[in-house]
């Protein structure tokens, strides 16, 4: 059996997110002190959760990308197709989300998930794949650094509190 990059297992499974496995996502989502203070991992689902999941499925330009490894989930990210007009009107690939199961950590299933999406978007016609991560994450920073991505940019980002006036996702 072939074994995964830079781990010690076999090869994961990539497939699509289903709704079933969206309890499990979050929870994933959720298992860092970073996430712990940002996500909802209560049950039932806030229906936010399930409101986004419905919209990233639905889009072609959104995937939530999972890998199984002896028929389990083990890891996922997010990865969207951006238009733009730079870069001579070429797409981007944006990578979000990603993370491994503790369980799971250190058999290069992460580094598996990130070339898996890499490869999505070379098939896409991607000019470039970019993504960001958290300033207080060092060893996610050297792990990207490991797999070739570049520190080219300072991000910033703007928190917007929620208002009851529209939901997310609505065009009001």
């Amino acid at each position: 059996m072939a074994r995964s990059p830079g781990g010690n297992g076999p090869v994961p499974v990539f497939r699509e997110a289903r709704r079933e496995d969206l309890e499990w996502l979050v929870d994933l989502l959720a298992d860092d002190p970073l996430g712990q203070a940002r996500e909802e991992a209560s049950r039932p689902l806030p229906p936010a959760y399930l409101s986004a999941f419905d919209a990233l499925t639905r889009d072609p330009n959104h995937r939530l990308l999972l890998a199984e490894q002896a028929g389990e989930v083990v890891g996922m990210l997010q990865l969207s197709y951006l238009p733009g007009l730079s870069h001579r009107g070429g797409w981007r690939a944006q990578v979000e989300g990603v993370r491994v199961a503790a369980s799971a950590r250190g058999r290069g299933i992460g580094r598996a998930l990130v070339a898996e999406a890499v490869a999505a978007a070379r098939r896409r016609g991607c000019r470039l794949v970019q993504l960001t991560s958290d300033k207080r994450r060092p060893e996610a920073l050297r792990f990207y650094r490991s797999l070739g991505f570049v520190a080219s940019h300072e991000g910033m980002k703007l928190n917007l509190p929620l208002t009851r006036e529209a939901p997310p996702g609505s065009t009001r």
